[in-house]
């Protein structure tokens, strides 16, 4: 997301989005032939982006899509309800028509459906069985085949205990039963537990035609070449910056040559490990960070205030392994950029 940067606004005020920008950073990406997850915790869902903010989003980037025949999926979640602890808990019921409500839009706007971890069911569900039945329900009622995201606390701590546990292996059964109860309604699954060998359990256990996407900002180069046995495919927050090397590497894949798509993709993996580091939800303000400096908004500033949640150290060496990789189409600008914001912090030059 592109904040706009005069809006006279607070960190609880609802986003004020530079619609031009946010919809030009989804067209770059578009034109290297990566698809668009919108409305996700990359552009800040849950962090700063309200519903209305979202659906909005979801509107604009999907029609966009279709004029530009980009590749899309948009996120479904229940943020249009208060957070818990703001008034009276919300029951199961509440949850799923928060859902249908959101599922609704996005198959109206004409993108794939993504089902978002819940916050509300995650603080409502009693059990396994409250997942599966709100889950199933949903399957139910999508028109086409959604993708499930299993989001790990370490991108929200209000997930910590998702599908009814905090044991993995139980939460994982449950995982499963839902989509062996529903393969045909699911495309897939993206994982973010950044643990590439439960992924790689979790993707062998997958039925027939039914994908796996890496959401592991960690381990991607592996889990993304595979095995004798399968692959993940990528849907990736670190995609973002990465941008047009990343979409060589993957073009690289495409013609068998594994070897050529590590070499382009493992000296990535630094970078991603340090934006992802902890507290993992905050690397958003590394990915915004790097757009800045690579030209793709004029300023250094996000939606919720969230430019302020990294410190200067971990922004400058950001930089470093960057400008490292070349991922800035014009050097200049970037080291002008960074000079500027070391100035603002007080650094002598």
């Amino acid at each position: 997301m592109v904040a706009d940067p005069y809006a006279d606004t607070t960190p609880d005020s609802p986003a004020a989005v530079d619609w031009d920008a946010t919809l030009a950073f989804r067209r770059h990406l578009w034109s290297h032939g990566l698809g668009v997850a919108e409305a996700m915790d990359t552009a800040q869902r849950g962090m700063g982006l309200d519903w209305a903010g979202a659906a909005e989003l979801i509107r604009r980037s999907s029609a966009e899509a279709k004029a530009v025949g980009g590749l899309i999926a948009c996120g479904v979640g229940t943020d249009q309800l208060p957070p818990t602890g703001t008034g009276r808990p919300h029951d199961l019921d509440e949850v799923r028509a928060a859902y249908e409500e959101q599922l609704v839009l996005v198959e109206e706007s004409g993108s794939r459906a993504i089902l978002m971890a819940s916050r509300a069911l995650a603080a409502v569900a009693e059990g396994p069985e409250d997942y599966l039945e709100v889950y199933g329900h949903l399957l139910r009622q999508a028109a086409e085949p959604v993708i499930l995201h299993w989001l790990g606390p370490m991108f929200d701590p209000a997930l910590e205990g998702y599908w009814g546990s905090t044991d993995l292996d139980a939460a994982t059964g449950t995982f499963l039963e839902v989509i062996a109860a529903h393969p045909d309604k699911v495309d897939g699954i993206k994982v973010s537990l950044l643990d590439a060998r439960r992924e790689i359990d979790l993707r062998r256990k997958l039925p027939q035609g039914v994908r796996c996407y890496t959401g592991d900002d960690f381990n991607y180069p592996e889990l993304i070449a595979g095995d004798d046995q399968g692959f993940s495919h990528a849907l990736l927050g670190i995609f973002d910056p990465l941008g047009p090397l990343a979409a060589e590497a993957v073009r690289t894949l495409d013609t068998g040559d594994v070897r050529g798509f590590r070499e382009l993709l493992d000296p990535t993996v630094d970078l991603s490990r340090h934006l992802f580091q902890t507290p993992t939800r905050f690397y958003k303000t590394g990915v915004v960070f790097l757009a800045w400096l690579a030209g793709h908004q004029a300023h250094f500033t996000m939606v919720g205030g969230l430019q302020s949640a990294r410190s200067l150290p971990h922004l400058a060496r950001a930089y470093e392994l960057a400008d490292g990789l070349g991922l800035f189409p014009d050097p200049a600008l970037a080291e002008s950029r960074m000079k500027n914001l070391l100035s603002l912090y007080g650094v002598d030059q």
